[in-house]
């Protein structure tokens, strides 16, 4: 379970710039289990222009999918045997029953069911639209493989993390993020799903506001917050998996993504 966002610590806030630069990485080809993701990202480092040297206070977003693929979180659904709960559904949804059944065995909890839309919690503690399993953009084998979820995103965080700073000697802190869909609104959102040098969360409850009033409820989901902005330089079909960001405010700790879960006994939607 995650710390309460009353607990987080705070230490060595980066101040926010006057503007907040957004910078794709470019020349990353399509990734494979087994490829070394880290050196695809310093050699996109080196290779997008504007971006080295890196400074105090930048951090990289990278997209799950190209985690997943490098990690190997990939499934052929040609060997996936569907049972018939997840027939059902799919048929009644125009699914492949199949990716439902991936859906179901990597699930913690299913959540719902009903009118199509499968939500499931992930080991993780995740909860979202099909336990993260994906079968969009996922290279040559597009409809036959889908991806899951890295098994522990905050330690491939932290490992391209160790990688950037042993390469060029600055501590870029890594957001690992992924498409969210959000209850009563449409559309998705990309969201943390790991992190490492930064702390998710800000907890600003209990400081003044501009007027000295003082907040009360205001938890400032910071991780959550460069993922989308990182996603609007991104896109979802330009094949730009990463990107740099710069002049953003964040605290840098040894935060963890559970940090920015919410409790069961905080749920009131359970």
């Amino acid at each position: 379970m995650g710390m309460a966002p009353e607990e987080a610590p705070r230490v060595a806030p980066v101040r926010p710039g006057p503007s907040l630069e957004v910078v794709a990485l470019l020349g990353i080809p399509e990734v494979r289990p087994g490829d070394d993701l880290d050196a695809l990202l310093l050699d996109a480092l080196a290779a997008t222009p504007g971006v080295l040297p890196l400074r105090d206070g930048d951090v990289l977003v990278v997209t799950q999918k190209v985690v997943s693929k490098a990690e190997g979180a990939i499934v052929d659904l040609e060997g996936i045997e569907p049972r018939p709960e997840a027939v059902e559904f799919a048929n009644a949804a125009d699914r492949d029953p199949r990716q439902v059944e991936v859906v179901l065995r990597e699930a913690r909890r299913v959540v719902r069911m009903e009118k199509g839309v499968l939500i499931t919690e992930t080991p993780h503690g995740f909860i979202c639209a099909n336990g993260g399993v994906d079968a969009s953009n996922v290279g040559p084998h597009s409809g036959s493989v889908v991806t899951l979820l890295p098994v522990d995103p905050d330690a491939s965080a932290a490992r391209m993390r160790a990688a950037i700073r042993a390469r060029h000697g600055v501590d870029v802190p890594v957001v690992i993020s992924d498409s969210f869909g959000r209850p009563w609104r449409w559309g998705i959102v990309d969201v943390a799903i790991g992190v490492s040098g930064l702390l998710p969360i800000e907890n600003l409850r209990g400081s003044p506001d501009r007027d000295g009033r003082i907040m009360k409820s205001t938890v400032r989901a910071v991780a959550d917050e460069l993922a989308s902005a990182a996603e609007l330089a991104l896109g979802k079909t330009a094949g730009r998996p990463a990107a740099l960001i710069r002049g953003a405010a964040f605290t840098r700790g040894d935060g963890a993504i559970r940090d920015a879960l919410m409790p069961a006994a905080w749920d009131l939607f359970r």
